[in-house]
């Protein structure tokens, strides 16, 4: 947990790498339905206890949970009372506040008395996180909410991600739920609420948050120090409208990568080995693991687009230059379909097994396009 005053200088598990921190961010794109909900919600004076913030991961959850946070520390409890004069101050119509505001500086330093932030821990001896949220982080919010109740004001807690809560965590955290202390307000990012207790779920009301379109993954990029308007439309695609996904990709090179794995199966289904043998090496030795997940995720992720064009639903917009082209040609019916959504899924399958027990990974890269070979070379048939 953190939140009580301390600064913490370890890796942070609740951060996309080579991005700021969502404390950090202070603009939040493509999500105003979300962000207008809630605050209807707040001005209406039907603020819920608990709130599920759930969409796919990157599209700005994280962000809006501490948008809502700074937001809701910022109001005083009783702004509806008409002050001394009798008048009520107009209801606010946005939720940003501004950086030199106490309550940002304080959040951004994780010095905010009345904001606790629940995640998984890092552990010194071991080098790395944490691998869920554990019971006694969350028993911590007892002290917290013990320790934070004597100005009677507005007490946040943030946990992200509610989905890494093992199941003692889960239910510890239901108990707050269940009987939350007076002005508290709990914030759970989720990105599979299926996997929440339906319990948890039940005592929270839902904001849903959306693939962002091309502009506004643009927008969000250059929030956060990346130029990508010239290449926004074929990051969208690759990354599902994910911001997080999008600075993975721009940070690893994924558009060019993916362009490269275009090239190479434009060759099918008479495939140049020797360009397949370049790929897989590329993706051998320790100083190349993000490579090699990299070209394992594009891989699926063409197969997928395969599957999807065959069906009848080919991509709107290419992610690499030729690319449609390619889609319309490997998977024009819907046997083709069929055929590369099996691939797909037994290809996923195999790379999941060969990580686990550290197969080769030029031997996969090298089986899997052999294995898109033999399938494109059949379907010509």
């Amino acid at each position: 947990m953190s939140g009580l005053g301390e600064m913490d200088f370890a890796p942070e598990a609740d951060c996309a790498p080579g991005a700021p921190h969502p404390r950090k961010t202070t603009r939040l794109f493509g999500q105003d339905e979300a962000q207008d909900a809630f605050l209807d919600a707040f001005n209406s004076h039907r603020m819920h206890h608990a709130w599920l913030i759930t969409g796919p991961r990157g599209v700005g959850k994280a962000t809006l949970a501490w948008r809502i946070a700074r937001f809701l520390l910022a109001q005083p409890v009783d702004a509806d009372d008409g002050g001394l004069f009798g008048e009520a101050p107009p209801p606010p119509t946005s939720l940003e506040i501004g950086e030199d505001h106490p309550v940002y500086r304080r959040s951004a330093q994780l010095a905010e008395p009345r904001l606790c932030l629940i995640r998984r821990a890092w552990d010194e001896k071991k080098g790395r996180h944490g691998t869920g949220i554990s019971v006694e982080e969350v028993r911590k919010l007892n002290s917290f909410f013990h320790m934070s109740a004597a100005d009677g004001g507005r007490r946040v807690v943030i946990v992200d991600s509610a989905d890494e809560m093992n199941v003692s965590a889960a239910n510890a955290l239901l108990k707050t739920l269940e009987e939350p202390p007076k002005h508290a307000v709990l914030l759970l990012i989720s990105h599979q609420p299926s996997r929440l207790l339906p319990t948890i779920r039940s005592r929270c009301r839902e904001l849903r948050l959306g693939p962002l379109e091309p502009n506004d993954l643009a927008r969000a990029l250059e929030g956060a120090g990346f130029d990508a308007a010239d290449h926004s439309a074929s990051l969208a695609e690759l990354s599902a409208g994910s911001v997080g996904e999008a600075l993975r990709l721009t940070n690893a090179g994924g558009l060019h990568a993916y362009q490269d794995l275009i090239a190479l199966f434009a060759t099918l289904p008479r495939l140049d080995r020797s360009r397949a043998l370049t790929l897989a090496e590329a993706c051998v030795g320790a100083a190349n693991a993000d490579r090699y997940t990299l070209t394992i995720d594009l891989i699926e992720q063409f197969l997928t687009r395969l599957a999807r064009t065959g069906a009848g639903r080919p991509p709107q917009v290419e992610a690499a230059s030729d690319e449609v082209m390619l889609l319309n040609r490997l998977s024009p019916d819907g046997y083709a379909a069929r055929d590369w959504a099996i691939l797909q899924q037994e290809l996923t399958a195999r790379a999941q097994h060969a990580r686990a027990v550290n197969l080769d990974p030029a031997a996969l890269i090298l089986d899997m396009v052999f294995k898109i070979n033999d399938t494109a070379s059949r379907l010509s048939r």
